[in-house]
């Protein structure tokens, strides 16, 4: 596996330490990623996105569904179930499961959902105002010239 050195990065910029790091946390996975539970990342609209996890096996309780530190944290522990079962066939996995996704800035969940088996986590973006591109207005000369005779005449 290769590494890299942010070292450069840090020296030479500001502002920018969570795109560093998280470069970092991406290339210290060294592809010992967990495959469970499966996942889907869909986008529903422009700002609007929706993660779907398969939960089987898993009821409402069971379940949490948490956002600290810009990262959204689904976790499951299932319930100690009533007395041992023989199972003859196990193949719906009910272990014990946390899943990570770092949300970018201005991203909010907004509702999360548990029907037929899936965890529907649905997200938007909502950029504030204050951020949200502007049209200024460009001022003609005449309206200048109009403002400075208007002051004068008060003059």
């Amino acid at each position: 596996m290769r590494s890299f050195d942010f070292a450069p990065l840090y020296r030479a910029t500001v502002g920018f330490d969570q795109i560093a790091d998280m470069m970092d946390r991406v290339l210290a996975n060294d592809g010992a990623q967990p495959t469970y539970p499966p996942y889907n990342i869909e986008k529903t609209a422009d700002d609007r996105y929706r993660i779907s996890i398969a939960v089987a096996g898993f009821s409402d309780a069971d379940l949490s569904v948490e956002v600290k530190d810009h990262a959204l944290v689904v976790s499951a522990r299932k319930a100690d179930e009533d007395g041992p079962r023989a199972y003859l066939h196990r193949g719906i996995a009910t272990r014990a499961f946390e899943r990570r996704f770092q949300l970018a800035d201005h991203v909010r969940v907004v509702g999360a959902s548990h029907a037929d088996g899936m965890l529907h986590i649905d997200l938007t973006r909502e950029i504030p105002e204050a951020l949200k591109p502007r049209r200024i207005e460009i001022a003609t000369s005449r309206a200048i010239e109009k403002d400075v005779v208007d002051a004068q005449s008060v003059n």
